[in-house]
């Protein structure tokens, strides 16, 4: 069975996706106050690295960016943020749909499944500081099944 990684398209198909929605969040005025200190110039290859390590690609993020407390201390820190997380899910899903994948397919519910965890559970574990992410996290995988044991 291919990974959810490989139907996505691998690394070209998750980069369309990234740039789909770090243009849609970007254009939302509650998400895109996360960016308005700036983001990465690579922004969206970054994030389309992280996503493909998680989804069954190879470790582009982790070989060469940073591991998942870098990815969890960039996100921690600020407070609940509930509205912002329902937008941010709502961005990617238009954006799944802005790089054609129609409501009802299984990469799209996949995709979607793994995004919502990762935005609502693994980013919102550190309210309080980033000082408070522990050193060494390993990114989560994702198949078809969810959240795989680490």
């Amino acid at each position: 069975m291919r990974s959810v990684y490989e139907a996505a398209g691998g690394q070209a198909g998750l980069l369309r996706l990234a740039e789909a929605w770090h243009t849609r969040v970007l254009a939302d005025e509650v998400v895109s106050h996360a960016f308005e200190r700036g983001f990465h110039p690579r922004h969206s290859e970054r994030l389309a690295a992280y996503w493909g390590e998680a989804l069954g690609g190879p470790p582009a993020y982790t070989a060469g960016i940073g591991d998942e407390s870098t990815v969890v201390r960039m996100h921690s820190g600020n407070g609940p943020h509930e509205e912002m997380d329902r937008r941010a899910i709502a961005c990617f899903d238009a954006a799944l749909g802005d790089v054609g994948l129609a409501p009802g397919e299984p990469l799209r519910q996949a995709l979607h499944d793994y995004f919502a965890w990762a935005t609502t559970v693994e980013m919102t574990r550190y309210h309080a500081s980033a000082d408070d992410v522990p050193d060494g996290l390993a990114i989560p995988r994702w198949s078809w099944d969810g959240l795989q044991p680490r």
